[in-house]
């Protein structure tokens, strides 16, 4: 990255400050009303305030098993990313599908592995109350953040999608009362630098304002190697400015918008295996590239005609260039002093383009390229009551309408002899009827009852996979797709809610029960097939829940939380393999009819002394088939018109899930005559994470240790601190994988960094 980019993107974040240097005098930030409520539950271990059931609530009164991060520990861990907080969360797992865009979410062992765009995830994701149903579209940068819950558990009462693992919630800091700024710096190795700058504050007695951004640059930690070229540098920036209006003490009206691009590098695949180049399908065996040793160390290379194709120029290194942009009002009103209304309009659009090399070289025989436009409309409307009482309720209806216009390229030349582009267009139109209550018996005792309608219509249209070619002196030529009937349709008209006990026996000690039903879209197998019941649709799958906990605070310095949960799992989908008389075997996403989860967590916090803050969690999950049948590949027999094939039955086979994770932080924050030191690490370890492909690509137990140390003066403005993250430097992958049995790959997560951070504000 040269110094002239750094400067300019320092520079134009700077810029959010400039209308406040007059007020050198102005006081540090104010809490947000939600902080404020917080600091007001707290005992010395910290509650937070959480909205995980749609209202303001402290976390530990709160009976569902959750997680809660605040911004400040997003920022000093580094987390800039909604799959970096795997590390972070008890039972949390999210791999990038072939290295790319597409995240595979799964929470508590409830997963989907998929590497199309055009399935619903397990798991949620949330921003400010408005759901992201596509999950490439949850890779933007995360910034200006409050807090972030991840609620564990089937999520198919209050939420706008159902989901049957979980769902993640990022709760944007809000416009303050007094006029405040800041900005933040960071450098470090491998020339990595973010820079995050907010202004906010009062517009009038009514309105208030909030204006964030941030931008990331630099951070590439591989090289080719046939020509020693960087990859992996960064190159987004995002931001987002909130008007919040007031116009009475019983309405409050928010509008946000937010955009931004990311035209960074991928972080590249590295050969597992010697790769033996042209050796399948075409030609004669080329080749032999070693396996890479180094996990710096990375291949690609994309022909003119291929590139051409999509508007990049052949020197392209795997890289993304994307776009986000949309908006919300949020409307909540209070049509007494007993029920409030509250509406949430949001809109958002995403663009993606993306260019990956899956067998990791320049041989062209797995060259891929991502491309589609998202868009999604939703409308919610809810009443709640608003004041204390014997019952707590809270009920609504939800719309959304999502339109994605989606595909892939795939260069195989040197593969299977051809060029493929698989396109289409999905709509799903989704609305739903929602309510919960809770009935307190008696102030120790609290029933709750939830249940969810929803309807959705899910429509693939105008699927077909474009077969060219081209050679080294013409260019590509598409000439034929596969079949014109690629039109499809699915849905579903399902029930899903939740009954619960909660059990208060003194203050600061919760027992809780739960047994909840959650449901997960169906859909299409939408990968590259010259078959046309490769796209017949997979049925929802239904999750039963079964949940009992504790939350306690056994004293002012020891907090104790637990969790036991069983799944009993119906219709699991599953990637796996189906019959078809007339072409023989398909990979197709099934549904296996029965199987089971069970698993336990437990986190600790403990403030032995002031100043000095220990969290600790740690959690076990198993789970098998109960009944699965699938197709028997070595079994195949017959001819075209004729196939047959037996089945093997899997019933008692472990779920390819990690088992085991432990996760843990110390924060100590030291007064040093006029000035605080605060030094803090945190650490994550996760046993083996086995793949539905085989041992070969099981991703192995692993280790990762951050740390970092911060000076601030006790009554100031500015901070500066260092940071270390990886610091052992251990050396793990994020995803494994293969294309054909040539080209064996996995992805490196980041090695051992280290650098710099700065902070001013006022």
């Amino acid at each position: 990255m040269t110094v002239h980019r750094l400067t300019t993107t320092a520079s134009l974040l700077a810029l959010a400050t400039l209308p406040t240097l007059a007020h050198a005098d102005a006081a540090p930030e104010p809490a947000t009303p939600t902080q404020t409520s917080a600091a007001q539950a707290s005992l010395a271990n910290d509650d937070i305030v959480v909205t995980a059931q749609r209202r303001a609530e402290p976390a530990q009164n709160t009976g569902i098993a959750l997680t809660v991060l605040t911004g400040d520990q997003l920022s000093k861990r580094g987390i800039t990313n909604v799959n970096q907080l795997q590390d972070q969360v008890p039972n949390l797992e999210i791999v990038p599908a072939f290295g790319g865009g597409q995240p595979q979410f799964r929470l508590r062992g409830v997963g989907f592995d998929d590497y199309a765009s055009n399935n619903a995830p397990t798991v949620g994701i949330y921003i400010d109350d408005v759901a992201y149903p596509v999950p490439a579209m949850t890779q933007s940068a995360l910034f200006d953040i409050d807090r972030v819950e991840v609620l564990r558990g089937p999520q198919g009462t209050l939420y706008g999608r159902n989901t049957t693992g979980g769902a993640i919630n990022f709760v944007s800091r809000t416009p303050t009362a007094q006029l405040s700024a800041g900005i933040n710096l960071e450098y470090g190795k491998y020339d990595a630098f973010k820079g995050e700058a907010y202004i906010s504050g009062p517009l009038s007695d009514t309105l208030r304002f909030r204006v964030s951004a941030v931008s990331e640059q630099g951070g590439g930690f591989q090289y080719n190697r046939d020509t020693n070229q960087s990859l992996g540098d960064a190159n987004r920036t995002f931001g987002k400015a909130t008007l919040e209006w007031r116009p009475s003490s019983a309405a409050t009206i928010t509008v946000s918008v937010h955009g931004g691009y990311d035209k960074s590098d991928l972080v590249g695949l590295y050969l597992t295996n010697d790769f033996q180049t042209g050796g399948y399908g075409v030609g004669t065996p080329g080749a032999i590239i070693p396996a890479d040793t180094n996990i710096h160390a990375t291949g690609w290379g994309f022909t003119p005609q291929f590139t051409s194709s999509f508007g990049w120029s052949a020197n392209a290194k795997p890289g993304r260039d994307n776009m986000t942009q949309g908006g919300s009002i949020n409307a909540a009103i209070d049509l007494s002093d007993a029920i409030r209304l509250t509406s949430i309009t949001a809109y958002d659009y995403f663009r993606r383009a993306e260019l990956q090399s899956w067998d990791a070289s320049a041989a062209n025989e797995s060259e891929e390229f991502w491309y589609g436009n998202e868009h999604v409309f939703s409308q919610e409307l809810r009443l709640s009551s608003s004041r204390p009482g014997k019952l707590d309720w809270v009920g609504g209806v939800y719309y959304s309408h999502q339109l994605q216009k989606d595909g892939f390229e795939s260069d195989f030349t040197n593969s299977l002899g051809i060029v493929t582009n698989t396109h289409f267009r999905q709509i799903v139109d989704s609305i739903s009827g929602f309510g919960q209550v809770n009935y307190h018996v008696t102030p120790a005792i609290t029933l709750i009852g939830g249940i969810r309608y929803e309807h959705e219509d899910r429509r693939l249209r105008g699927f077909a996979t474009d077969i060219g070619a081209y050679s080294a002196s013409t260019p590509l030529t598409w000439l034929y797709p596969t079949f014109a009937d690629g039109d499809r349709n699915t849905g579903f008209d399902e029930v899903s809610g939740k009954v619960g006990i909660e059990y208060r026996p003194k203050t600061g000690i919760l027992i809780y029960a739960n047994a909840s039903r959650g449901v997960k879209s169906g859909g299409y197998t939408a990968y590259n097939s010259p078959y046309q019941n490769q796209i017949d649709a997979f049925q929802p799958e239904v999750l039963y829940a079964y949940e009992l906990g504790f939350k306690g605070d056994i004293s002012r310095a020891f907090r104790l939380n637990v969790a036991g949960f069983y799944y009993d799992y119906r219709n699991q989908q599953v990637l796996g393999t189906v019959l078809s008389e007339q072409t023989g075997l398909i990979g197709r996403i099934t549904n296996a009819p029965k199987s089971r989860i069970y698993g336990a967590e437990a986190e600790v916090v403990v403030t032995p002394v002031k100043g000095l803050r220990i969290t600790q969690s740690g959690s076990y999950k198993g789970g098998e088939y109960i009944r699965y049948d699938a197709v028997d590949p070595n079994s195949l027999q017959g001819s075209a018109g004729s196939y047959s094939a037996s089945t093997i039955s899997y019933a008692g086979q472990s779920l390819p899930i990690a088992h085991w994770s432990y996760q843990g932080s110390v924060t100590a924050t030291i007064p040093a005559g006029d000035y605080i030191v605060e030094a803090a690490g945190d650490y994550a370890w996760r046993s083996k994470l086995p793949s539905f492909l085989g041992a070969a690509y099981d991703l192995p137990a692993r280790w990762i240790v951050n740390a970092n140390l911060t000076l601030r003066p006790a009554e100031g403005k500015w901070s500066v601190g260092l940071y270390g993250r990886n610091i052992f430097n251990t050396r793990y992958d994020l995803v494994r994988n293969y294309f054909l049995p040539n080209a064996r790959v996995a992805q490196p997560g980041r090695p051992g960094t280290y650098g710099i951070q700065l902070g001013y504000h006022f």
